[in-house]
């Protein structure tokens, strides 16, 4: 005789369990926790940076997560915002557990809102609650719009999907009824937000849909 124990089902209930301990904690504090995913190049950065510029009325903090590096950190520290550098030692992805201890180490006294600026990866993040209020993706048009298709729980798990990079679409095959069609049967509700944080094109749709989920909470 023998048993079978589904490991990743166990680490995931346990993740679960730490994410409502975050949320807990962030509600306690009165900040709302905003989850940015993307692949590396997407543009989470040059995005996280003007939503900084253009709300100067909030206090912003910022946990930046990779595999090494503080390039993206020193980026955003110049913008005036509370800025923590994490380094994940090797993995592809932030968890609950390691959100809980960045958010002790970070401290969010004073703050509004956090975004958490993940790992660059279309696959793990999406598989790990981090106790976030909103999970945002951000898709950039060079990548196309077929990535529903390919990487589902990315677009089921996230609440918004933000289209980057519109200055350069007239170079590529994007098709935004395509992609919208794509994402109907993973997510109907998803909101889907064309921008450029080059141009600043599209940009006050983005912060005035997360100004209504922050005036929400």
């Amino acid at each position: 005789m023998y048993e079978i124990y589904e490991t990743k089902e166990r680490i995931i209930e346990d993740n679960d369990a730490v994410a409502a301990r975050v949320r807990a904690k962030m509600k306690a504090a009165g900040v709302f926790f905003v989850n940015l995913m993307a692949s590396p190049g997407a543009g989470k950065t040059t995005l996280l940076k003007r939503t900084i510029e253009s709300l100067p009325e909030l206090k912003i903090g910022v946990m930046e997560a990779d595999v090494d590096s503080d390039v993206d950190a020193a980026t955003l520290a110049e913008t005036g915002a509370k800025v923590i550098q994490l380094h994940t030692g090797g993995l592809c992805h932030m968890d609950a557990d390691m959100t809980l201890r960045g958010l002790e180490r970070f401290g969010t006294e004073g703050l509004d809102l956090v975004f958490l600026e993940n790992v660059g990866n279309l696959v793990c993040p999406a598989e790990f609650d981090v106790g976030a209020d909103l999970n945002v993706m951000i898709l950039s048009v060079p990548e196309g719009d077929d990535k529903p298709l390919k990487y589902p729980l990315m677009f089921t798990v996230s609440q918004a999907a933000l289209i980057s990079k519109m200055d350069v679409a007239p170079v590529f095959d994007f098709d935004l009824d395509r992609f919208r069609a794509n994402i109907a049967p993973l997510n109907p509700d998803m909101a889907v937000i064309p921008l450029s944080s080059v141009t600043g094109e599209g940009f006050d749709a983005w912060l005035e849909y997360l100004k209504g989920r922050l005036s929400e909470a």
